[in-house]
């Protein structure tokens, strides 16, 4: 694959492989790309908590009765 960018573009890229450690001009690319998949991913998760039911209060007496249950299967 081949890309082509104008040269203000080309020459950000060049500082930033230079700058930050990357060997060549595709390993930033690809990072940025994978960058660009995990926030995909994030939102998508996101937009899938934000469309569930509402989850109850996480209180005190939330915290309270998990901390028994959690007891309670130690037990047996």
């Amino acid at each position: 694959m081949n890309i082509s960018l104008p040269d203000a573009l080309k020459s950000f890229v060049d500082e930033q492989v230079s700058s930050r450690g990357f060997g060549t001009s595709s390993e930033y690319v690809r990072e940025l790309i994978r960058k660009d998949l995990d926030r995909q991913h994030l939102r998508a998760l996101m937009l899938l908590g934000a469309e569930s039911a509402q989850a109850p209060e996480a209180d005190e007496a939330y915290f309270n009765d998990l901390r028994k249950r959690v007891r309670g299967r130690e037990k047996t």
